[in-house]
């Protein structure tokens, strides 16, 4: 027997235990891919794998006018019902009055239900499920997290699954929350796949707190610390951002075992030391805010992300000074002049600007410098006191003068 012989005989032989191999069993619930293979007026006819076919309920997919959005050869993915006269029955989701019938393999199974939240009840809502059946959703199952407007999903269509299904149908409890963990967790396994340390991503801030935000980006929720929302000191973070707030962070890091995740905010913004040496060179003068006190000195800000140090001794224009908060306060304006700069420590120190012109020493050639600018409001003090003194004799002597001509 020659080599394509043998190929032909394996081939022959691998279609012959395919075409006895026992069909896949499949569990009531169980989610399948499936391709439509043919459409009829009442049915949909499902490829589910191997030889095995199902059926799916024409109304399902199709529109209030009997139209399809699917055609022959599309995929749909489905679960599986039963088994009722030889044939495999399928859904996409209990919906419609024909699956009045399977609310309790729905419960049974976990497969998902259409309903529509009907109204607002004490604890919760009232939903109409498969068009005829009624049922309760707790506030706490509507969504992932809690909701300040609880209206919002009143006449909502949305997907449930049965919690509790109780005197023959007449007692159900649904949840929709169910429904978008089920999904989180599969974005999560997709996300398991791509997502990585260092990368730039997209979400949602949904809650904030003193110690930072936290933030959803689809499959994942993690938090950004107070001290990465941005290269600035953040003190108040409600100033800052604001729930539903859509941004970009950065993947910090990723603790799948224990569910833990953390992002940056700041490693998507540019680092405003890349341009200190050109803007913050020695001598150079700027306008800050004091940040904090210190027993040693002052902390201004000259920018989000750049605080340079003034020294105590640099502090009240040369007398002693015990601590800095007896001549500057947190949150003051402070004219600075740059006296040194340190890249790679990222240490910037300044001197208050005063301190430069409150002893004016003599120029070559002995001529001295002008007089400060307090020394001329002391002056004009002086000047307008004197001038006022003159003034209030001069009206007693034109007192005196009246009543002597009496």
């Amino acid at each position: 027997m020659n080599n394509n012989d043998q190929h032909d005989h394996g081939s022959f032989a691998d279609l012959l235990a395919n075409e006895f191999a026992a069909p896949e069993r499949l569990e009531p619930g169980q989610k399948v891919e499936a391709t439509i293979v043919r459409i009829s007026k009442e049915w949909i006819f499902l490829d589910v794998g191997g030889k095995s076919e199902g059926t799916l309920a024409r109304k399902e997919l199709a529109d209030k006018d009997d139209n399809l959005s699917v055609h022959e050869g599309d995929k749909v993915t489905v679960y599986f019902l039963s088994v009722q006269k030889g044939e495999q029955l399928f859904t996409t989701k209990l919906g419609g009055n024909a699956a009045l019938a399977h609310l309790e393999e729905a419960y049974h199974n976990r497969i998902p239900v259409t309903g529509t939240v009907i109204k607002e009840l004490k604890g919760g809502y009232e939903v109409k499920i498969a068009g005829a059946a009624r049922g309760f959703c707790p506030f706490s199952q509507m969504g992932l997290r809690r909701v300040e407007d609880t209206a919002q999903f009143i006449g909502q269509e949305l997907s449930f699954k049965i919690t509790e299904y109780k005197e023959n149908g007449r007692n159900i409890i649904v949840s929709h929350r169910a429904v978008l963990e089920e999904e989180r967790e599969e974005k999560k396994k997709e996300l398991r796949k791509t997502l990585a340390v260092g990368q730039t991503v997209k979400g949602v801030i949904t809650s904030l707190r003193d110690f930072g935000a936290f933030i959803d980006i689809g499959g994942v929720e993690g938090l950004i610390p107070v001290s990465e929302i941005g290269w600035g000191r953040v003190e108040d973070i409600r100033g800052v951002l604001a729930e539903g707030q859509e941004v970009e962070a950065a993947v910090l890091k990723l603790d799948w075992a224990n569910d833990r995740f953390s992002f940056s905010l700041r490693e998507t913004m540019a680092d405003p030391w890349d341009g200190a040496a050109t803007k913050y060179y020695e001598g150079s003068i700027h306008t800050g805010r004091v940040a904090r006190l210190t027993d040693f000195g002052a902390f201004v800000t000259l920018e989000p992300g750049i605080d340079g140090l003034v020294h105590i001794s640099k502090l009240g224009t040369g007398r002693k000074v015990n601590h800095p908060r007896e001549v500057v306060a947190q949150g003051q304006s402070l004219e600075v002049k740059v006296e040194g700069l340190d890249l790679e420590k990222r240490r910037i120190s300044l001197a208050a600007v005063g301190e430069e012109k409150e002893e004016p020493q003599p120029e070559k050639g002995g001529k001295k410098k002008e007089p400060r600018q307090s020394d001329d409001r002391e002056a004009l003090r002086q000047f307008q006191q004197q001038e006022q003194g003159n003034k209030s004799m001069g009206t007693f002597g034109d007192l005196l003068k009246a009543k002597m001509q009496k």
